[in-house]
């Protein structure tokens, strides 16, 4: 028979019930043949209490202890119906600290976890039977070779269009997003995390979001991160999400910035429009892209064009603003260099 004693039975025992609905059996964190949950800690009256497992549990005052395992609100949003997320774990917004956590709806009662080394958040996580394929151009980025090569070449070919170089762009991004400096940055299709990483060593953002549709870009991304412990307890997260379901909140996110991914998305317009609701009022999105052709190509021209990028959605300078300023945005502006554009647009 288990007994607890809290100080005020109301906030201990819907947390400790939240507790064990994300995690029924065990926590996937101890060995298999552990037969014992963690301590759960839980806050009332301004101080700590910890539960221990035991034939009789009672809850005693830890005041010393800085560390809590406790439930909140997190700035993560359910990909289904975009309620903010209930997150039991270690507080801190780092990779340890958050794939140690678990997450839950408290609308729609579904749950999330990571997969290692990155957060699940997309509509088909956890389905066992259901699977789901992209388009050709999106398939093609969660190849294991191809986020492999990512920045081992690919990505440097770049320049033969204009692209000024990773460094360069980053400070071009910077000046677009100084509005949004010291609040939450999302790199919505980040790849193997390039600029997730720029972002996040910059000290200019409370959080970093590093997000891609790719579980292999995901685990590069993780790869870089690791060698480098300058970032790998840092303010970032790695997050597998749908560009057409953002897991926020509407008006939760500051900046987003998607370099070279405009061309990648099954539908740019619903990527927009869903970019547009995450974005607070003011909130910065910076994009980089390929341009199908500029004001320049002759217009017999351009059909052709089209037919040979059919695997890639690309657009012209004027296209990509209609496309913005279709979805609500403003203040939209431009840098272009031969194919490259870096286009920029604010939520009023």
């Amino acid at each position: 028979m288990m007994i607890i004693t809290p100080p005020t039975s109301s906030s201990s025992s819907s947390i400790q019930t939240l507790y064990f609905t994300l995690f029924p059996k065990r926590s996937p964190f101890l060995p298999r043949n552990s037969q014992f949950l963690p301590p759960i800690r839980v806050s009332s009256n301004g101080f700590s209490s910890r539960i221990r497992a035991s034939s009789a549990v009672t809850v005693e005052p830890d005041l010393s202890s800085k560390v809590q395992d406790k439930a909140e609100f997190d700035i993560f949003a359910c990909p289904v119906c975009y309620e903010p997320l209930i997150r039991i774990g270690p507080p801190g917004f780092n990779l340890p600290a958050i794939y140690r956590s678990g997450f839950k709806c408290t609308k729609c009662n579904k749950t999330y976890s990571s997969k290692n080394i990155f957060l699940d958040l997309t509509i088909t996580a956890g389905a066992k039977e259901y699977n789901e394929f992209k388009p050709t151009g999106t398939e093609l980025f969660r190849s294991p070779l191809v986020s492999f090569l990512y920045e081992r070449g690919w990505r440097q070919s770049f320049n033969r269009s204009g692209f000024p170089g990773p460094d360069e762009e980053f400070k071009m991004a910077q000046e677009y997003f100084k509005p949004a400096e010291g609040g939450l940055l999302a790199d919505v299709s980040c790849g193997s995390g390039l600029f997730s990483r720029k972002f996040a060593k910059s000290g200019s953002y409370s959080k970093v979001v590093a997000l891609d549709f790719s579980e292999d870009m995901l685990r590069q991304c993780y790869d870089f991160i690791k060698s480098d412990n300058t970032i790998l307890t840092s303010n970032i997260a790695l997050v597998r999400a749908d560009i057409s379901r953002l897991p926020f909140s509407s008006g939760s996110v500051d900046a987003i910035h998607a370099g070279a991914a405009l061309h990648c998305w099954p539908s740019p317009s619903n990527a927009v429009a869903e970019i547009n609701r995450v974005l607070r009022s003011g909130g910065v999105f910076v994009g980089t892209t390929f341009l199908r052709a500029t004001s320049s190509t002759p217009a017999i021209l351009r059909p052709f064009i089209q037919r040979i990028t059919r695997d890639y959605m690309y657009f012209t300078e004027e296209e990509i603003e209609d496309l913005c300023k279709s979805c609500g945005l403003i203040n939209y502006s431009t840098k272009i260099d031969q194919s490259f554009i870096m286009f920029s647009a604010q939520k009023p």
